[in-house]
């Protein structure tokens, strides 16, 4: 029976030789191999290290401190303009695994060190985050849904203010906040789980596409 990442490669559209050659490489490490938010997850002591991920243009590692890393070779890209931790390898070519095989694990490892000696990278002051004309316009229109996203954590607020933002045209921004409103109602955050079937409540981990269900 295949496992869950081998599963995840197997359904993916694209990148699948990629992801193959990555996994083969962590699996070299001395790190434990899961599914997390859907997809393959790496920990050292039950602290996430790595995570494989599949966009578009490209597959990455995705460093869950990679602003610890020293990035001796400047390889690293920060995930997000509003990511303070996260950085990744980007990849696009199967052949930039294979040159990079050593440097990737040399990489891994440092991850592995930084966790085992708890460093920490000092948090910035968060940004203040404005809600959006569009978001303002739905408030104006649903006062009991403006009455529940206010009622949210802060954090909450925010993951839903970065992925409503991370839209660039103002249709998308309104069919994203809108697609939202009864997740949001309910007091869910973007993340949190709603299928019931999470190993990790609140946050939904993935873990439920890979139960057995009779």
């Amino acid at each position: 029976m295949k496992s869950g990442v081998e599963q995840f490669i197997q359904n993916a559209k694209n990148w699948q030789p990629e992801m193959t050659l990555l996994r083969s490489i962590l699996l070299e490490c001395p790190l434990t191999e899961v599914i997390k938010w859907g997809m393959p997850c790496y920990t050292y002591n039950e602290k996430n290290i790595v995570i494989i991920q599949n966009f578009k243009n490209h597959c990455d590692l995705g460093f869950f401190n990679g602003a610890a890393l020293s990035d001796l070779a400047g390889l690293l890209v920060k995930a997000g303009k509003n990511t303070q931790f996260a950085s990744q390898l980007r990849f696009e070519h199967l052949e930039d695994i294979k040159k990079r095989k050593s440097l990737i694990k040399a990489y891994v490892k440092e991850a592995i060190e930084i966790e085992k000696k708890g460093i920490k990278v000092e948090v910035e002051k968060a940004m203040t985050i404005e809600p959006s004309a569009e978001l303002l316009s739905v408030f104006k229109k649903n006062k009991a849904f403006e009455k529940a996203f206010n009622a949210l954590t802060p954090g909450r607020q925010r993951g839903y203010l970065l992925f409503f933002d991370g839209a660039k045209q103002s249709d998308t921004k309104i069919s994203r906040i809108e697609k939202y409103i009864p997740r949001i109602l309910d007091g869910k955050g973007i993340n949190d789980c709603t299928c019931g079937l999470s190993k990790r409540m609140p946050n939904c981990d993935g873990s439920h596409k890979f139960l057995k269900t009779r």
